[in-house]
Order: structure tokens, then sequence, then C-alpha cells
């Protein structure tokens, strides 16, 4: 049931805002007495779930046993991170989900339901795997927050991947990606039902119904100004909690434009992207708008790595960024991207399929690293004075005499030309 909605595309929620929608909700669940937060991590920055977050442990104190950022396979949160994303919540209370070692299984998706979802592209049975603290913690309620946004893998981020993605193992992170890149991130995108939810919403629906779990969902787009506001908070325990902020954050964060775009440039805020396996949304939530032939400048000034986990960042190095056919070969022939297909998703995903180009400026790899990966080289100091993210708006600008599309942070939203939308 919803325990608490709203938002529309005026919609700007505050802090007291926020705070007036949690409580409401949380008289509508009951006391409880050992609770366990499930937030994203610090690349979800602005999702405002760090703050909600927060605005939990003032209210209830130590009930708030543990908070559990859903890392997935990202690097752990420092302690700066921590203290900046979720301000007054002692350290103490943070717990590192090791995505290799501390999941548990608590069933398995059918070959046959699988095969049924990917219209029969893959036959694979699917683990649903959870960190084992939500399962052995003895919590009685847990809180999984974030932002449902436009999402590559997913169709629309959160819900129930917040769970088997964010606190999930090797096997089921590593097959829901894969599904996701075979099945065609094109067809995927913006979309809240589709092949890779299926499996998840199957796992919730068979192996964790009897957990107690809420989820809070924001919404979050930005103003006329520019600046990023809080458009929607939906509070709830089923699917409808998600495909009520779904529905909303299409209408806040999907960009339809009436023609492919020749240029598009797009900055990766240097304190969340550090890699391209996060650095590549920038990709991915652009190619439906890129005409063939066109170009995407990325401005990356922390780039550092390619993969944050550093068997992930190998395999990009060896493998680099190729045509979906290429890595399904590679897939077929190498044992070691056989063993980890989240990093063949990733490949599949980081490809223009030869469409369009990218070039990358980074502000650490080297250009022979660059180009080893299968992306075009940029200065980043000559970039970014032709392009100057200070100057630029969100959206068209002419820059010497040359029309381009500038976007401040890519993963918030999702832009599409719209008869390639339309097509899928």
């Amino acid at each position: 049931m919803l325990y608490y909605q709203r938002g529309s595309e005026t919609d700007v929620l505050t802090s007291e805002d926020l705070k007036q929608g949690i409580l409401e909700a949380f008289g509508k669940i009951g006391d409880r007495k050992k609770i366990l937060a499930i937030p994203p991590d610090f690349t979800r920055y602005h999702s405002r779930a760090g703050e909600i977050t927060s605005i939990i442990y003032k209210e209830v104190g130590d009930k708030l046993a543990d908070v559990l950022p859903a890392l997935g396979t990202h690097a752990g949160m420092t302690e700066a991170e921590l203290t900046q994303m979720y301000p007054g919540i002692p350290l103490d209370k943070f717990k590192v989900h090791d995505w290799r070692n501390d999941v548990v299984e608590v069933g398995r998706v059918p070959g046959a339901v699988v095969k049924e979802y990917t219209d029969g592209m893959l036959d694979y049975e699917w683990p649903a795997q959870l960190n084992k603290m939500i399962l052995n913690g003895g919590h009685d309620l847990i809180l999984s927050i974030g932002q449902v946004v436009p999402h590559e893998v997913i169709g629309m981020a959160n819900y129930n991947k917040n769970l088997f993605v964010g606190t999930g193992g090797p096997e089921g992170i590593n097959k829901s990606h894969f599904a996701g890149a075979v099945y065609g991130m094109e067809r995927i995108m913006g979309r809240a039902i589709n092949p890779v939810r299926k499996l998840l919403n199957y796992a919730s629906d068979h192996f964790i119904k009897d957990l107690p779990v809420v989820y809070i969902h924001t919404v979050v787009g930005r103003d006329d100004s520019g600046k990023l506001v809080t458009r929607g908070l939906y509070i709830g325990d089923d699917l409808d909690v998600f495909t009520q902020a779904a529905d909303l954050s299409l209408k806040v964060n999907f960009t339809m434009l009436d023609k492919p775009l020749k240029k598009v440039v797009v900055y990766l805020d240097p304190t969340e992207f550090k890699s391209t396996w996060l650095g590549n949304k920038s990709i991915y939530r652009t190619r439906m708008a890129i005409a063939d032939a066109g170009e995407l400048i990325v401005l990356a000034p922390a780039l550092k790595e390619f993969g944050e986990d550093k068997e992930i960042d190998r395999l990009i190095r060896k493998y680099g960024y190729r045509t979906t056919p290429e890595v399904l070969d590679f897939v077929k022939n190498n044992e070691d991207i056989q063993n980890n297909l989240s990093a063949a998703a990733h490949l599949i995903h980081g490809s223009t399929e030869n469409r369009f180009s990218v070039t990358y400026c980074p502000g650490h790899l080297t250009e022979e690293e660059i180009r080893s990966v299968n992306y075009n080289y940029g200065k980043l100091d000559e970039a970014m004075k032709k392009y100057d993210p200070e100057k630029l708006k969100d959206g068209f600008n002419v820059v010497d005499g040359e029309e381009i599309y500038y976007i401040s942070n890519p993963a918030i939203g999702l832009w599409a030309e719209k008869s390639r939308f339309i097509k899928q």
C-alpha cells in the first residue's frame, strides 16, 4: 500500500516537506524497534536520499540500528562522503556491502521464466541475492531509499533494484545486467516494466514477500533556472510506490527532442564520476538523441579509472568498448568475461555500435588508455576552455558558431529523438 504520495511536474518539496511526508508515513507504518535503512551511495548524492536518512535518524534515534548503503559493485564510501551525504548519523551505524562475500541467495527465478521475459534470448536461472543483514539482521522495518530516474540496465532505477542489485552478489548482478544488455538498452531505458524489472518483481513476489520492506522514492528534476529540485516523494510497500514515481520521473527527467543531435557535450561532476563505469551514463542517457555520425564529448575532470572494481577495470582494459557482436564473441570464447557478465554488459552499454563517436576528455587517464578502450581522446584543459561549464546552459548553445547540446549531469535524465524512441 501507499503510505504517502506527493508529486507533480511543478511541485518543489522542501526539507520540511520531506520530513512531514516521512512522519505521516511512519504514523501509518506504526512503531518499530530495529530499523535498517538501505540508501544509495555517494554516486546518487543528489537523490536527497542522504537527507531523508538523516531526517529518519533525527526522528527515531537509535531505533535506526543500521545503515547499509546500496553499493552494488561500487567502491565503499569514505568517512568524508558519509559525513557529507548523511549529516548527523554516527559513523558506527554504517555497514559496508561486500558484494562478493556478504550475500545470501533467497531463491532462483526458473530458466523458463527468464526465457519468457527475454523473448527467448536467455534461458539461464536468475539468482535472487541479498546482503545477509537484510535477511538475518532481525530488523522489523527495512527502508529502501532512493531516487526513481531513467536507468540503462533496468529502465527506471530503484524499487527492488536497490535490494537485489544494490545489495546483491556476483551472479545476480552479472546476470541481470547481461539480460538487459542482450535484450537491448534502447528497448529498456525509460520503461518501468521490462524483462529485467520482471525478474526482480518475480523475486519480490516469490522470495521476500514476508520481509518488512518499505520503499521511499524521490523524483528529482531541474527548475527553469537549472537548479535541482525535488518534484515528488512516494512511500509504500508494493509496486504502486514505484510505478507512480516512475510516471512522474518520465515527465520530469525525460527530454524528448524533435531532431537528432549532431554534437552533445556532457560534464561529469568530479565529486560523482571518477570512472567510465559511472561516467558512461553520458553515453547511455544520450544515445537515443545523438544523430548518426554525431559526436559526444565528455568532460571528465576526475576520471582516473575504467572500473571501480579492480577485476572489472582489468576486463574493460583488456576488451574495450566494442560492438555487441564483438562482445558476445568475447563472452563465448573467454572464461574471464564469461564469469563476469556485468562487465560484458557494461562493454555493450558503453558501445556506440559504430553509429556515433565518443571523445573522452579525462583528468587523469592518458591518451593511450582512452584510445585502448575504443574511445577518442581530447585534452581536458582545451575542451573545458571551449565548452566552459560555468558559461553553458543545459540544452542548446552556440559555441564558435556551432550548435551544441549541453548536459550538466547525465545521471538525472534521459534524452531521445522522438522517432528513435517511438520505434522501440
